[in-house]
């Protein structure tokens, strides 16, 4: 009898990872389903632009298709790594991409703070002037899409932040916005846009993150930028 239940535990164990396994296909089937008669736009970023990516699917309902990388982007190394994976084969219309808060962060093995963030012992991760040569190597890549591009400047560093140093974050976006700027590349303004947060949007004290309301701010700016980017007639597919 013991084995019995033990059987039937673990048939009852295989059946719901059958059922929640249907249940995540069926939900990526209908995130990957787009309308072939509007424009393609892919958001590349980190946590940051993970938060902003679903309402502003929903603020471009019915006027493009919006994709985001199905991944954390982190720095520019792991941009360089894996962005013509991420690119895909996809005829992307617009791109609207940020590299940065990973870029400027300190982190040590032995931290114990997420991510092993410690900007007293740690190490930076992608130093500025390695930062400006790895991301003129991503924009050149990407302006061979054919795509329009947009830059999002890195969001603000919070006093008391574990791994990064405030006023880092102005330094990153001067060099990000010296090469958008020789490149004739659309500069979308977050960091302009999340400095004037009140407290209560923000995730907590020393928290690069937001809640829900300040991410559907940052969307409802992104959201403005990419429909000012999108083809004015996308050819409709017979």
């Amino acid at each position: 009898m013991p084995r019995l239940t033990d059987h039937s535990r673990i048939l009852t164990a295989l059946l719901t990872v059958l059922c929640l396994t249907s249940l995540a296909t069926a939900e990526q089937k209908q995130e990957t389903k787009v309308d072939p008669n509007l424009p393609r736009v892919l958001i590349i970023g980190d946590s940051i632009s993970i938060g902003y990516t679903k309402p502003t699917i929903e603020l471009l309902k019915g006027v493009a298709n919006v994709e985001r990388v199905k991944a954390n982007c982190g720095d520019t190394n792991r941009g360089l790594k894996n962005l013509q994976r991420w690119l895909g084969k996809t005829d992307w219309d617009v791109i609207h991409f940020n590299w940065g808060l990973h870029d400027l962060c300190y982190r040590h093995p032995d931290s114990k703070t997420q991510g092993h963030r410690d900007k007293v012992n740690g190490t930076i991760s992608v130093p500025l002037d390695q930062y400006e040569k790895n991301l003129e190597a991503l924009v050149e890549q990407l302006e061979k899409t054919g795509a329009t591009l947009i830059w999002a400047t890195t969001t603000p560093v919070p006093k008391g932040e574990a791994g990064r140093v405030v006023g880092d974050d102005l330094k990153y976006n001067e060099v990000a916005e010296k090469i958008m700027k020789q490149h004739g590349i659309k500069i979308n303004d977050l960091h302009k846009l999340a400095s004037g947060f009140e407290a209560p949007l923000w995730a907590g004290p020393g928290n690069v993150h937001f809640k829900t309301a300040g991410s559907q701010k940052l969307a409802q700016q992104v959201a403005r930028e990419i429909k000012t980017a999108l083809p004015k007639n996308k050819p409709t597919q017979e």
